[in-house]
Formats: structure tokens, C-alpha cells, sequence
């Protein structure tokens, strides 16, 4: 089977929507498949085109197998709406322009959060004459009124009203969680075409050692409890809530915490002068770091805080960062309410905190920093939950769903009068 997958986020990108496209990419191959990948010219969250790349409009090489094609696109840093959806246009037609090129494909794929990469899809489709297959990361545009980047208006619902045709059109959904499954099946879809393929863990990357003692010195984090935040700074992320815990902290409790924020994206600069403003020496900020370093950083922490601003929309999503915690052995704050939360208690990963509510977060700080042996369980119940969220067994499940596809489709094919 030759699976085409159309994203505007992949490796070099260390995001979520990179990540989990890369990894199940590469399992797709190594089970005999053919993937071709049509992406851009990397380049988030900054908006500026990575070291060894260009933005034109054809450029082409195999990563672990899988043959990846990057197209032109407007490229502008993750900040401000109508720019991004310059960005994400762009994409859009680029990836329609492109797939002619590509041969003998017998589905394609268009992964969200934005779905304008569906909208590709769902046109090459057409042209192709083959499957189309939109795999939900996000309730998007539900996420636009959410964080507040867009008014709630006639835009709004037209948008609405092309997302539900996409669903529709899709021979296959493949759904990161039951929450946006059950929100689909309100709306009006059917339940049997939605697949839940939720996000894990490449566990031969994340796994547990020791804390990095070159990046502990450089960072002077000797004899502190570090929690740390890796991923996004987003309008989402609502990461204020961390720099409050950690003025609260550093006026009761001196050098004993340190917050830590590993990174990029719209809010990162905002709340790199909060925290100068406020005086805040127990945080430290890092600006993103390459896919095969993440790891290193991911060690330095003895907790982990993983947190989305509190809204309805976030209660159905489950943050990536989670499964990556569970394959390192690193206990979780998490302040999302929902199905990820539902998944903390249920595995015993760690604690759940209201989401906002700075005051909160620092409670539940200090009684870990004063339980090593709560902590030490929490560490040894992230390891034994890992294996279940195994990015190889789900890249599989998500395998069996896209096989399944192609076989309807040839029985169709079959059917038709000659």
C-alpha cells in the first residue's frame, strides 16, 4: 500500500503533530509500505526556515525510509491569526499543486489541528480518485474561540460548517481521543467510521536516566526540585499560571524550586519579561531544542507540569507531553481537566491540579518536594503504564484502520461495471 499523509508539521519540528507523524510514518515502512510525506520547509514555531533547508517550491529526501517532499509556503512566526491562516493557505495550495507528482498513492491522509491540511486531503482525493482519511488532532475551529484568537461570528460558523462536511467526507476518522469521538457522533457522524488512535511514546527515545550533570551545572540546578514545563508557549497554554507559582514560591521558600520552561511559540517572549519584571531567579527559560536532545532536558526535571488554560475545549484533549513523562519515569502535575486527567488518576501517574489556579499548583509542589516516596511511586507507576501507550503498538492499530480503508475501497473498485 502506498499511503500518502499531507501535514505542515514534521521532523525536524520537535512538536507534537512532527512527532507522532514521523514515528507512525516510520512504522507504516517498516511494515512494508510505501509513505510519502507532504510537508514544508521546517520552520516552527519561530517562523524561520531551519539550517540545511529553503522555502521553494519542490524539495525532496528519505527520512528512515520514508520519502519526504516539502513545498513552498508563507512562512510567519506562530503569532497572530490572520497571518498563520496566510500560512496554513498556502500550505494548502501548495499540497494541492504537488500531489499530481505523486504516483500510484491508495489513500491520503490530513491531519489537524488546523484543517485546512484536511481540505488538501479531501482535494487530492477527489482528483486521485482515492481514499481520504482526516486524522483529528484537535476540535478545530472550536480551538480559535476558545484561546479568544477570533471573534465568534459568521466566519466562525462557516468554518464550522466545513469542518462537519470534511467529517463527512472522510472515508476513515482516526481520532486522538473518546472525547472528540463522542463529539462527532453528537454532531450528526457515524460512530463506526471513528478510529481512536490516541498519542504515546517512541519508548526506545524516552526512557529513564539520570539527570544530565553538563546541562544541571549549566543551568544551576544542583540541589533544587525542578518542575518543568517542555512543549508550546502558546495563547493555550496559559503558562502564567507557572510564573506566579513561581513567585510565590521564591519569596516563601527561597532557592529550593525551580521552574523550568523548554520551548518556543506566541506567548515565549510575554512571558520571558513577565518573569524579568517580576524577578523571578528561580526560572529558567530554553529555547527549543533539536529532536535527539529533548531527552537530556526531559531528565532534569523531578516533576513534571503539564497545563491548558481552563475551557470546555481543553477537557477533550489529551496533551501529548503526557505519554513522554510516563516513558521517562517523571511524575506529573497536570492541570488539565478531562480525559488526560481522568488518565493521570487512572495510571497513577501523578496529581491533578484545577487549571489556573496558581495556588493550587504550589500546594501539590510542596508535598512532593516533601514525599520522596510518593514521588518514587508515582516514577515507578509511569513505567509501568508506558508500555501501554507504546507508539509502535498504536502507529499498528492506526495501520490496521488505513489497511482497512484500501481493502473497501478495492472490494468498490471491483463492483463496478466494466
Amino acid at each position: 500500500m502506498h499511503i500518502l499523509f499531507l501535514t505542515d508539521n514534521f521532523p525536524p519540528e520537535v512538536n507534537a503533530p512532527a512527532s507522532r507523524t514521523f514515528e507512525h510514518c516510520r512504522e507504516w515502512v517498516r511494515a512494508g509500505h510505501q509513505v510519502t510525506v507532504v510537508t514544508c520547509a521546517p520552520n516552527f514555531p519561530r517562523g524561520q526556515v531551519y539550517e540545511g533547508y529553503r522555502n521553494r517550491p519542490w524539495q525532496s529526501e528519505t527520512m528512515d525510509g520514508i520519502r519526504v517532499v516539502r513545498v513552498w509556503s508563507y512562512i510567519t512566526a506562530n503569532d497572530g491569526f490572520t497571518l498563520r491562516t496566510l500560512d496554513y493557505v498556502s500550505y494548502m495550495v501548495s499540497a494541492i499543486l504537488t500531489a499530481p507528482f505523486v504516483r500510484g498513492a491508495d489513500l491520503v491522509i490530513g491531519t489537524s489541528p488546523q484543517f485546512f491540511t484536511v481540505c488538501a486531503a479531501y482535494a487530492v482525493s477527489r482528483a486521485k480518485r482515492i481514499p481520504f482519511v482526516f486524522e483529528l488532532r484537535d476540535l478545530w475551529p472550536e480551538s480559535i474561540r476558545a484561546v479568544g484568537a477570533m471573534r465568534d461570528g459568521r466566519t466562525l460558523r462557516w468554518l464550522e460548517r466545513l469542518e462537519l462536511l470534511l467529517y463527512r467526507k472522510a472515508a476513515r476518522i482516526v481520532s486522538v481521543t473518546d472525547s472528540f469521538k463522542r463529539n462527532l457522533v453528537e454532531r450528526g457522524i457515524e460512530p463506526g467510521k471513528i478510529e481512536v488512535v490516541t498519542n504515546g511514546v517512541d519508548v526506545s527515545r524516552f526512557a529513564p536516566r539520570p539527570k544530565d550533570a553538563e546541562l544541571v551545572e549549566r543551568y544551576g540546578l544542583k540541589d533544587t526540585f525542578v518542575a518543568g514545563y517542555v512543549g508550546t508557549h502558546g495563547m493555550a497554554h496559559a503558562l502564567e499560571t507557572l510564573l506566579d507559582a513561581a513567585e510565590r514560591l521564591q519569596d516563601e521558600s527561597g532557592d529550593r524550586f525551580r521552574f523550568l520552561l523548554l520551548g518556543d511559540g506566541a506567548r515565549k517572549q510575554a512571558l520571558v519579561e513577565q518573569a524579568r519584571s517580576r524577578g523571578l531567579a528561580n526560572v529558567v527559560f530554553i529555547d527549543s531544542v533539536p529532536k535527539d536532545q529533548v531527552a537530556r532536558y526531559w531528565s532534569l526535571l523531578d516533576v513534571s507540569v503539564i497545563h491548558l488554560r481552563e475551557a470546555d475545549l481543553f477537557t477533550t484533549v489529551i496533551p501529548s507531553k503526557l505519554f513522554e513523562c510516563m516513558g521517562m519515569g517523571i511524575p506529573v502535575l497536570h492541570g488539565v481537566a478531562g480525559e488526560s486527567a481522568e488518565i493521570v488518576e487512572r495510571e497513577g501517574v501523578g496529581l491533578v491540579f484545577e487549571p489556573e489556579n496558581a495556588e493550587a499548583l504550589v500546594g501539590e509542589l510542596r508535598r512532593l518536594e516533601a514525599a520522596p516516596t510518593v514521588l518514587a511511586g508515582f516514577r515507578q507507576r509511569c513505567l509501568e503504564a508506558a508500555p501501554t501507550y507504546d507508539r509502535k503498538v498504536l502507529a499498528h492499530r492506526m495501520l490496521t484502520s488505513l489497511e482497512e480503508v484500501a481493502a473497501e475501497r478495492r472490494t468498490e473498485a471491483r463492483s463496478l461495471p466494466t
